[in-house]
């Protein structure tokens, strides 16, 4: 396998078609002090008949008096996407703020953020593997992609929005964010595959794009499963989804029935990442079923409960790790949400 020169930095592997330049002005402004004092009296002059008053004096305070002491509180809020099925798989859609209790690291949590069926605006993350393993089939993956985002873009929130990226040797960025499903289907029908694949790299890089933006983070991976070229290991993947707040579902798209030739270990470690951001995978049984796997994916995201809370009795400790469980008062309703949350 070939290396780029460039490869031992992961900054030039995550490319942009176009490069972005912000306009910006610098006003450069300057504070002029002036100083005034007050013009002495002639030396002939004679003292004015009134004196002046004294100077207030300053309250008398004991030696060993302290000043007052000052509280700082941190108001964060932590926010939890949510999915409820039942024993048979069906989405539970009619579930209220008191049939959820949430625990982190132990401790009860009220809830402070409640919808139902939430429409808060969706930013999805759209990652194509586009390594040598994928060039065959790579076109039955492009045409569910394209009808996926015409799905998304033509109901919901009108402020959804969605990003196309590649990957294989390198991650890049094919469209930025927006609404236009046509523009994608360019880039969708250019892509070819080749070279080798970094899924870490990828979920790193978009993880640290989508945790900038506004409301719901969603990443849809579709790939073989496997890594073989990426800078970042596992534990940079996983941590970069949950620090972005986002739900990763990744779409497995294996053409060879059994385990020859499968690459169980990256299909175990991207259900692992998956699992604990509250999404869930999908084992697509052949490319006709591709559309059904986005179909349920869309569904999901148009059903979701959104949760927040404000942390309360957790030591607080930056970047710290905390668990969170969130259940219903059925034992037999699964809940799929992220596993905890890292503090700012």
């Amino acid at each position: 396998m070939s290396y780029s020169p460039l490869r031992p930095l992961l900054g030039p592997r995550f490319c942009r078609p176009i490069a972005r330049v912000s306009a910006g002005a610098i006003v450069a402004a300057t504070l002029l002090w002036a100083q005034f004092r007050p013009v002495a009296p002639p030396a002939s002059q004679s003292p004015p008949s009134q004196p002046s008053p004294p100077p207030a004096q300053a309250p008398a305070t004991s030696p060993n008096s302290t000043p007052p002491p000052v509280f700082s509180v941190k108001v964060h809020l932590v926010r939890l996407l949510a999915s409820v099925r039942d024993r048979t798989g069906a989405i539970q859609t009619s579930l209220n703020r008191e049939d959820f209790r949430v625990i982190a690291d132990g401790v009860p949590q009220e809830i402070a953020v409640f919808e139902r069926t939430t429409s808060v605006p969706l930013s999805v993350a759209i990652l194509v593997d586009t390594s040598g393993s994928t060039r065959i089939d790579l076109q039955y993956e492009v045409n569910s992609v394209s009808r996926f985002l015409h799905a998304l873009v033509g109901a919901g929130n009108p402020k959804d929005s969605f990003a196309l990226y590649s990957f294989n040797w390198q991650v890049r960025l094919e469209t930025d964010f927006g609404r236009n499903p046509h523009r994608a289907e360019q880039a969708l029908h250019q892509l070819h595959g080749s070279g080798g694949t970094s899924l870490y790299d990828a979920i790193y890089l978009v993880g640290s794009e989508l945790g900038q933006r506004e409301g719901r983070h969603v990443m849809v991976v579709v790939s073989d499963g496997g890594d073989t070229v990426s800078i970042k290991r596992f534990a940079d993947a996983q941590r970069a989804a949950q620090k972005a707040d986002a739900v990763l579902y990744p779409i497995v798209v294996v053409p060879i029935e059994g385990d020859a030739g499968r690459n169980l270990g990256g299909e175990h470690a991207l259900e692992t990442i998956s699992s604990g951001t509250g999404g869930r995978m999908f084992y697509p049984a052949g490319f006709d079923k591709l559309d059904a796997a986005f179909s349920d994916i869309l569904h999901e995201l148009r059903t979701q409960y959104y949760l927040g809370f404000y942390p309360t009795g957790i030591p607080s400790q930056p970047r710290q790790f905390h668990r969170i469980q969130v259940a219903t008062p059925n034992p037999t309703w699964r809940v799929s949400v992220r596993s905890g949350y890292y503090e700012p």
